[in-house]
């Protein structure tokens, strides 16, 4: 490949009749026409283009100007390769990335994607490259030069690859099937509680509940007892840990697959008569975010949004007809299987016994801190006819099947489509070709349509619902195929003219394909959305963003409550939460203390109750259990549930009280003590070098449970077909990951307060705007 020139043209300043903007012009080669980029108070950029493919080239090369280092991490993780910058340190999360086989499976889906989808990365990955060209040692973002490397060459297959790790944050629940796996040996009734969907304040879209309707428990596979089964989930905790320390570095953990809002309100109930669509996903906060803000335009497309950066195109957004936004689903896409192996290393399958792949994957390991020098370090995959060996524990080793490892499932050519969907059905069909993690996806459009579709590849398996372990030597976990797409949950302009997703349960427990609502999150800030808007009329934008905001939390009101009627806690306590109305403010003692007193009870049952976690108890459990005094979940020692609420006060004002954590004074007990702002920079724990990365630690209102889940709003969006140009986007920080530019975190105070930040669409009101031009022109 020749080496790509770029030539720096004369700078100069031109006036426009709205105000004077900083022009310059650079000469690329491999463009075919002018591209114009503008850039305005946020820089934003706005990308003109005559073709598609000049379009994507420019997107590449003005993400990687912002974003470089961002984008060469994201493909570092997923293709398992981040050992190769930071050494032995991060060598087993390589492994693990090794053993999934993104890498592999990226190349093989380029012969299953659509020929425009395959021309956008090309010319993507060709825009990014030419950047890379024209950087030299003293002008690579401050990171190449901490590390002391340069980035290698684009890959066409490196969006597809960063795509993986939405999968893998969005998608994973194989630990979740050992889970229930080892809970079997608990009395039923008990696995029966932890289990339900079903609760009082579900927003169910699709469909209506049965009381009837029971919940089949299933059998584990003949050779694993719950025993084994329970040492096998605790011994998976080692992969769980690096799984979340190599997406909390990139800004994708999402713990217990929840992670997001998004509503879409009808005409009939706006003080406009149009629409109104609102979307704020929750993901991991880092610096830079994990959004970049684009204008796209080239004929017969014009598209605003967020995007990745990495990946062409927009993902969350506008186009000139329709709006859409998405929040996680988290059906099970995963299976593991309990494979048997012989002393020869071959496995058994129903045809007798095979012998599997083993994949050698060579990782290269940086040696030294302060030096470039790698030695490889050799990994060994092994492979079954389910998928790769995930964990082994005493001798027990399991593989797994992941709708991720397929190559025919991908994300990026729905992506493309719904940028240029006119209309309901070109967004439905956009929508069948989707196979990444499955999203709820809402939608609006100019005629003032609104909808909701579930889309994502969701296997059928042979037997079950893959919510227990097979056993590999069988057929019973074969995969039969996909949830047909026109049997995916739904809804096209709803009577009432509200629809509200944010993770919850959203069909009834009678839907028949059981592996789609399993691991659904609790419906706290569902409820609370869907209570804000169901009776409200005339709803504005100013509404919308105020829902946004909402801090106000279900269940940790509703436990105050209930301590303070009991009379079940000290009088200080007593005195904290009698007028407490559940608003998690940072400046307030009454959250930190509820919240404390609440992970005891949950650790005090998680304890009587092994292996149950905590985290599912506190969850599943205590919400009900406690106003219903339910005699099976009380703690051995306790006589009743008013001695066990005291007993957990006192024990979480002692540790509250401690120095190594508020101290005795209680004018110090603030929730904001724990949800100040944290943006992490991968860098920024380095000594000395890591403080240019640093980022507000301002106090936040918000905790998991309420629509405004602080730091973790990754984004929020707000727009309506009456008017693109007054729709508002905000990211936690700014477009910029140079620590050193005015643009990497100027946005951090209105997306606090929520002042609005307008996201202009028509030419006119871009123009307006704008602050700075490039032209980009074709050598």
């Amino acid at each position: 490949m020749n080496r790509i020139l770029i030539v720096f043209s004369t700078l100069f300043l031109s006036l426009s009749v709205f105000g004077q903007a900083e022009t310059k012009t650079l000469t690329v080669q491999g463009l075919h026409e002018p591209v114009t980029v503008r850039r305005d108070g946020r820089s934003i950029p706005y990308i003109e283009a005559k073709s598609d493919a000049d379009l994507y080239f420019a997107q590449g090369y003005v993400t990687a100007s912002d974003r470089l280092w961002q984008m060469d991490i994201l493909r570092r993780v997923a293709r398992g390769q981040t050992a190769e910058i930071f050494g032995k340190a991060t060598l087993e999360e390589d492994k693990r990335w090794r053993t999934l086989g993104f890498s592999k499976i990226a190349e093989e889906s380029l012969q299953y994607i659509l020929p425009e989808s395959r021309a956008a990365l090309e010319n993507y990955a060709r825009g990014v490259n030419a950047y890379i060209a024209s950087l030299d040692d003293k002008t690579l973002p401050i990171e190449f030069r901490i590390l002391q490397y340069r980035p290698t060459e684009w890959k066409t297959t490196d969006p597809l690859v960063i795509g993986k790790i939405l999968a893998d944050g969005l998608s994973n629940t194989w630990r979740q099937d050992l889970l229930r796996a080892a809970l079997q040996n608990l009395p039923k009734e008990k696995f029966d509680d932890l289990t339900d969907q079903v609760t009082p304040y579900d927003v169910v879209l699709y469909g209506k509940d049965s009381a009837e309707k029971k919940k089949a428990v299933a059998k584990t596979p003949g050779q694993l007892s719950t025993a084994d089964a329970a040492d096998d989930w605790v011994a998976t905790a080692k992969d769980d840990d690096l799984r979340r320390t190599s997406l909390e570095r990139v800004g994708f953990y999402v713990e217990e697959l929840a992670a997001s809002n998004n509503w879409v309100i009808s005409g009939s109930r706006t003080a406009d008569g149009k629409p109104l669509l609102a979307n704020d996903p929750h993901l991991p906060p880092s610096a830079p975010g994990v959004w970049y803000l684009s204008s796209l335009s080239a004929p017969g497309l014009r598209v605003s949004g967020v995007t990745v950066p990495g990946i062409p195109g927009i993902i969350l957004g506008h186009n000139q007809s329709i709006a859409w936004g998405a929040t996680n689903v988290g059906p099970d896409v995963q299976d593991v299987y309990l494979e048997t192996f012989n002393t020869e290393g071959k496995y058994k399958t129903p045809a007798g016994w095979e012998t599997p792949v083993i994949r050698k994957e060579e990782i290269r390991v940086r040696t030294n801190p302060l030096k470039t020098d790698t030695e490889p370090v050799t990994v060994d995959v092994v492979e079954t006819r389910n998928g790769p060996i995930i964990t082994e524990d005493n001798g027990r080793r399991y593989s797994l099947k992941w709708t991720a490892r397929d190559p025919k499932n991908s994300e990026i050519d729905a992506f493309i489509l719904f940028d240029k969907a006119a209309n309901w059905d070109d967004f439905k069909n956009a929508g069948r070709s989707f196979g990444g993690s499955t999203q709820n996806f809402i939608y609006a459009d100019v005629k003032g349509n609104i909808g909701w579709y579930a889309m994502g590849r969701i296997p059928l398996r042979k037997t079950g619902d893959g919510a227990m372990p097979y056993d590999g030597s069988t057929n019973d976990g074969e995969w039969t195929g996909y949830i047909p797409f026109e049997e995916l949950p739904h809804l096209y302009n709803p009577k009432d003219g509200l629809i509200v997703t944010a993770n919850q349960r959203t069909v009834s427990n009678t839907y028949k394909y059981t592996a789609y609502i399993r691991d659904a999150a609790m419906p706290w800030r569902a409820r609370r959305i869907y209570d804000l808007l169901k009776d409200k009329a005339k709803v504005t934008m100013d509404d919308v963003r105020d829902v946004q905001y909402d801090i106000t939390n279900i269940p940790l009101l509703s436990l105050a409550q209930e301590i303070v009627k009991r009379n079940a806690a000290s009088p200080e306590t007593l005195n904290v939460l009698k007028n407490w109305d559940g608003q998690m403010k940072a400046d307030s003692e009454a959250p930190l203390l509820v919240n404390e007193i609440r992970g005891c009870l949950a650790n005090r049952m998680a304890d009587d109750n092994r292996p149950v976690p905590a985290a599912v108890i506190r969850e599943r459990i205590l919400y009900w259990a406690v106003p219903e005094q339910s005699p099976r979940w009380l703690p051995k020692g306790f006589a009743n549930y008013t001695e066990f609420l005291r007993s957990c006060d006192t024990s979480s004002r002692q540790s509250l009280a401690d120095p190594k954590r508020f101290g005795p004074d209680e004018s110090k007990w603030k929730w904001g003590s724990v949800t100040a702002a944290n943006f992490p920079h991968p860098l920024a724990a380095v000594p000395f070098i890591g403080l240019q990365f640093a980022t507000p630690k301002t106090p936040l209102d918000g905790s998991g449970q309420t629509p405004d889940v602080g730091s973790n709003v990754s984004m929020r969006h707000i727009s309506s077909p009456a008017n693109w140009d007054i729709t508002r986007f905000v990211i936690p920080l700014g477009e910029s990951g140079d620590p050193k530019s005015p643009y990497y975190k100027d946005e951090f105070e209105p997306w606090r307060t929520g002042t609005p930040q307008i996201f202009p669409f028509s030419a006119d009101a871009v123009e307006k705007a704008t602050r700075s031009v490039l032209v980009l022109k074709p050598l």
